[in-house]
């Protein structure tokens, strides 16, 4: 399967790296031949070029692409770009906008006759992406797979959690409604055994299913708040998406913005919201303005100011901080720090760019992406010789897990005696870059 990839920024590298692991021909197209020497190492092709240029993209056998995909900083050359593939022959094509209009139900054909099959706005998916961690406020991050049939919840371990200072055999013993699929500690990513030890402040990625929710709670040691009041810091596009996402609920959102025009223009789309004048790091402004805030959102076009306004608004009592992270460089870092949930547009833009992709193949889809974690969807086929042991007694790579399944349309967790049948539909937690590690397991 060809892949062309036009764009070597962030969205579109990692992007080729996650699919560079797997049996794929990935063809990286960027004019920036620094952004490509930092693809080298992968199993990619890279070419220096024009992604709007027809001889560039000939070259590249857009022709006989299964997949062409711009992702360019620049919306009109991410347009024109998919119209010349497709017209070339590219099967399918994908551009990144900054326009939300574009999205409009009564545009859609409008572009698909331009040659433009899907369009991806990052700042949609991070706006969906808040709202859902302001709905799951006790988790860092929060996934729901099959319809949610099955759940993978991010959460941050304090020392309230009875599973702190405990072997993951212990834990698992007693709580058959949770699976601990890996944890996060120091900036880098544990497959655990039953032998390992939970710390205080890991992160743990936890699979369950929801009529399980309430213990998981608990045996988190968390606490749910109800969101009423949300403080927005930066009126960016995606402070305006969550403002709409909002709209229909019951929580009251005011947005804190420094630049006077784009404080009128907050004012003009966002009439049900509270728009003020000023500037969040300010402890003047934050002091008179966070008083019976449930939740803050750092949302501004600097990282290292949003994480700091996040820490600062934890000062004034804010239960619930979240923090838009432009550098994926910076994310690790961040997410060490005590910040609820740390937002990565780009990050989320290349999970569901691949989930997309993978959603149109029989064997495998990919569910999610995290910066150095992926999460697989796998079928078992009729014969396969996983069916004839239980779990415990399978050679299952240290760099993966089976988290859950689904079965006849419903979830549950994997157990040492949990025995495969065909046609179930398996979650796998793996290592970045172990992909193919899980696919040949599988086959």
């Amino acid at each position: 399967m060809r892949i062309v990839i036009a764009g070597a920024g962030e969205v579109g590298s990692h992007l080729a790296k996650m699919l560079s692991d797997e049996d794929r021909d990935i063809i990286v197209i960027d004019n920036d031949e620094k952004k490509l020497f930092a693809l080298d190492s992968y199993n990619l092709k890279t070419s220096l070029g024009e992604c709007i240029s027809f001889k560039v993209l000939r070259d590249n056998g857009v022709r006989d692409c299964e997949l062409f995909i711009a992702v360019t900083p620049y919306e009109t050359r991410n347009l024109l770009a998919c119209s010349i593939a497709k017209n070339m022959g590219a099967k399918k094509t994908v551009a990144r906008i900054d326009n939300y209009e574009f999205l409009r139900p009564d545009y859609s054909e409008f572009f698909k006759g331009m040659g433009v099959d899907t369009l991806i706005y990052p700042e949609l998916f991070a706006a969906e992406e808040i709202a859902t961690a302001l709905k799951h406020n006790w988790v860092r991050n929060w996934f729901e797979l099959f319809d949610g049939q099955l759940i993978v919840a991010a959460v941050k371990l304090r020392a309230s959690s009875p599973m702190v200072g405990k072997q993951l055999r212990e834990i698992g013993a007693g709580n058959t409604f949770i699976h601990l699929n890996a944890i996060r500690r120091n900036g880098e990513i544990l497959i655990p055994r039953g032998v390992d030890t939970v710390m205080e402040n890991d992160i743990a990625y936890i699979t369950t299913t929801r009529d399980y929710l309430s213990q998981v709670v608990e045996i988190c040691g968390k606490v749910k708040v109800q969101v009423k009041k949300l403080l927005i810091m930066g009126g960016s596009p995606i402070a305006v998406q969550v403002a709409k996402e909002l709209e229909k609920s019951d929580v009251k959102v005011k947005i804190i913005e420094p630049d006077d025009d784009r404080c009128a223009y907050l004012v003009d789309v966002l009439p049900h919201c509270k728009i003020v004048h000023g500037d969040a790091t300010d402890s003047d402004i934050m002091g008179e303005e966070a008083g019976g805030i449930d939740a803050f959102a750092a949302l501004s076009d600097r990282s290292e100011t949003n994480i700091l306004s996040c820490l600062m608004s934890k000062e004034y009592g804010v239960k619930k901080t979240i923090a838009e992270v432009e550098n994926i460089q910076f994310v690790h870092e961040a997410e060490r720090l005590n910040i609820g949930t740390i937002i990565n547009k780009k990050l989320l833009a290349s999970s569901r760019i691949f989930q997309m992709l993978l959603d149109s193949e029989e064997d495998n889809a990919r569910c999610l992406a995290l910066a150095d974690a992926e999460v697989a969807e796998v079928v078992i086929k009729e014969g396969s010789k996983l069916c004839t042991k239980d779990i415990k007694d399978l050679s299952i790579p240290q760099e993966f897990t089976l988290a859950g399944l689904v079965r006849n349309g419903e979830g549950m967790l994997v157990r040492g005696n949990t025995r495969l049948q065909p046609g179930d539909h398996v979650v796998v937690f793996c290592m970045h870059g172990s992909f193919h590690k899980v696919e040949k397991f599988f086959k």
